[in-house]
């Protein structure tokens, strides 16, 4: 397992192997920094905002989250490929972390923002918050009359605050580091494929510290599944 999981910080080997060894997660440390083995971070880009369009106030200060689709956030990142750079969008449930729809482009449109907003919408739903950043997709009259139309809450981020929305941004620098910068995806095609294969690994089999080591799948779950017993 560990092999195919090289971007493991500390505390996410010992999960991984305190079944099959006697070891500690002080150990695990040590000899982690003994070999100069540590986590990796990125660097972050922002969306571009349209002055013409309608902003609406963040909505997420001091507000306590705790059920699944009581607040999504969706985001763009950008993605270097050999000889390219392309687009990938994606929706996060903040309670659980879980990535319910995504979507790669060549071009940073709203149409492929709207496609995902669409997908999620139709497997999971409305969330009673919808949170994204002030970029000229998500602010456009066809984005918003979607969300309306669900009777969904809009907020956004601050001008110029991407840790507003930290989590999403958490989720971009997971799959950067631990696929996207390993593959070394040449084409679309590729990327998306190995994209979906990530996210289905993210969602139901990588451990999250902030979820007691549960994954986003069984803790998204775990409300609705209580509420039927």
């Amino acid at each position: 397992m560990l092999i195919e999981t090289p971007f493991y910080g500390y505390r996410k080997v010992y999960e991984a192997i305190k079944e099959l060894f006697e070891v500690t997660l002080k150990q695990i440390r040590r000899i982690m920094r003994q070999f100069g083995l540590k986590g990796l971070r990125k660097k972050k880009k922002t969306s571009i905002s349209n002055k013409l369009h309608k902003k609406y106030p963040y909505l997420l200060k001091d507000y306590k989250i705790s059920f699944p689709n009581q607040v999504w956030a969706m985001d763009i990142t950008y993605v270097n490929m050999r000889g390219c750079c392309v687009c990938m969008t994606a929706i996060i449930d903040l309670y659980s972390r879980k990535v319910l729809s995504r979507r790669i482009s060549n071009a940073m449109e709203k149409e492929f923002c709207i496609s995902a907003l669409e997908e999620a919408l139709s497997k999971y739903g409305e969330p009673c918050i919808f949170n994204s950043d002030q970029g000229s997709q998500y602010t456009s009259e066809e984005f918003i009359r979607i969300l309306e139309a669900h009777k969904v809450r809009i907020s956004m981020d601050g001008k110029g605050r991407a840790m507003d929305n930290i989590y999403i941004e958490r989720f971009w620098k997971t799959i950067k580091y631990e696929d996207i910068k390993f593959k070394y995806y040449s084409e679309i095609s590729e990327l998306k494929e190995g994209v979906a294969n990530f996210v289905r690994f993210y969602n139901e089999n990588r451990f999250h510290q902030s979820l007691g080591y549960e994954t986003p799948e069984e803790f998204y779950c775990e409300p609705f599944s209580q509420a039927f017993n």
